[in-house]
């Protein structure tokens, strides 16, 4: 559990604010228009909060050398539009620009700085929350705040100098969307109602196998079933050919860290095989047409692309009867309707499922959403590489900085902030 202090800790009224969140969206390639706002809808709890205070936004939008990657002047118009009132924004960082429009705030006030990541010293600055305290960026939007909100989830596996920086010059707290996704997932993994059962899927499957084995290993899940890529990895180490494209594939997508997910990965199945659940049958692409084949009657060459029709109905069968769901990742090339059957079940029987279904960010979250599944799930995570992360026990830099913080704060600034 991340030991970390909240906006309930402090008294932010009157008092600057540095508020680093996560509204990286979609856009329209030719308009550079929203295509979701989600994101930035989910950081309204926590400017609500801030409304006695002088609120100084930090985002990013992409980064450098992508189509998308554009200035947060759009992101300040939306915001403004769902809150309905106007967003100031400078087209700066900053330096004497955005210093000064920091000055001239007033109660009240919101101020949206330029695209962080416009910074080279956000994207190339590397270490840990000491040396970052120590760059430019750092130490200028620190000397003009009194305290900084961490609203960024989705960031919170990055250690970049707007995430972990200031945990060395100022009182670093979480906003209210980091500490619902701290509390809500802290529900799943430290008392989950029994049976727990985690469904790993999706092409990150060296990611998949490391989750798998920390909550495995830690009690945390009863059972784990495997989809999509990492299935199809498991499927062939144990004894069943997958055909050498499948396994090319694989291959492909992991890259340099093929050897060490293949260890970590016979390794899992030999010590908790009776806990892991690998599909029956599979559905092929065979000249862009569904084939559903039977494990023992692989190998066929043709791409694996989804779960079969037995295994989709005793992976939804299991979901409806669990105590807990932790999911992550597609079933399949959901992509392709012929193949979005597994995706589709799987998250039908999370909402129909009386148990508590926590959903990994990323392609997950992109999914409920279109779906209009959301608000049966017990949570629907903003974070698809920090919420893998958090669950596979890996320490996130964001909430570390927190952590730090907290521990100088209580210490050295309790007297000033606390409610009196």
């Amino acid at each position: 559990m991340a030991n970390v202090l909240t906006l309930d800790n402090i008294n932010i009224e009157g008092k600057t604010v540095l508020l680093r969140v996560d509204i990286n969206s979609p856009l329209d390639p030719a308009t550079k228009s929203f295509l979701d706002d989600t994101r930035i809808r989910a950081i309204l709890p926590t400017l609500n909060r801030l409304s006695k205070a002088k609120t100084v936004l930090i985002a990013h939008q992409s980064r450098p050398g992508k189509n998308d990657f554009t200035s947060t002047l759009g992101h300040a118009r939306e915001l403004g539009r769902l809150l309905g009132r106007s967003i100031r924004w400078v087209e700066d960082i900053h330096g004497p620009k955005a210093m000064e429009a920091i000055e001239e705030m007033k109660i009240g006030d919101i101020l949206m700085l330029n695209n962080i990541r416009m910074d080279p010293e956000e994207v190339n600055r590397k270490g840990d929350a000491l040396a970052l305290s120590e760059t430019q960026l750092v130490q200028n939007l620190a000397s003009v705040a009194d305290v900084f909100v961490n609203d960024a989830f989705a960031c919170a596996h990055r250690s970049s100098p707007s995430i972990v920086g200031f945990a060395h010059h100022l009182p670093c707290v979480a906003g209210e969307l980091m500490a619902h996704e701290i509390h809500q997932i802290d529900l799943a993994l430290e008392s989950p109602k029994r049976p727990c059962v985690a469904v790993l899927g999706g092409i990150k499957v060296d990611d998949s196998i490391e989750v798998a084995h920390n909550m495995l290993k830690n009690n945390i899940a009863d059972e784990v079933w495997f989809t999509g890529g990492v299935a199809n990895l498991a499927i062939h180490l144990s004894g069943n050919d997958i055909g050498e494209g499948n396994i090319s594939f694989l291959q492909n997508e992991l890259q340099d860290t093929w050897d060490s997910t293949i260890k970590s990965a016979t390794s899992l199945l030999k010590l908790y095989r009776e806990k892991i659940f690998l599909p029956t049958d599979v559905a092929a692409n065979v000249e862009e047409n569904r084939i559903d084949i039977k494990i023992e009657n692989l190998p066929i060459h043709a791409p694996l692309f989804d779960l079969g029709i037995a295994s989709i109905l005793a992976l939804s069968s299991r979901i409806k009867s669990a105590g807990t769901i932790i999911l992550n990742g597609p079933a399949g090339v959901f992509e392709l309707p012929d193949f979005a059957l597994g995706t589709i079940e799987m998250l039908n029987a999370c909402a129909e499922s009386g148990g508590y279904a926590v959903m990994g960010g990323g392609h997950t979250a992109t999914l409920v959403s279109k779906r209009g599944l959301a608000d049966k799930m017990g949570h629907v995570s903003t974070g698809g590489g920090a919420c893998l992360d958090y669950i596979a026990g890996r320490t996130l830099p964001g909430i570390e900085a927190l952590e730090i913080s907290a521990q100088r704060y209580q210490l050295e600034i309790t007297p000033v902030l606390l409610d009196e």
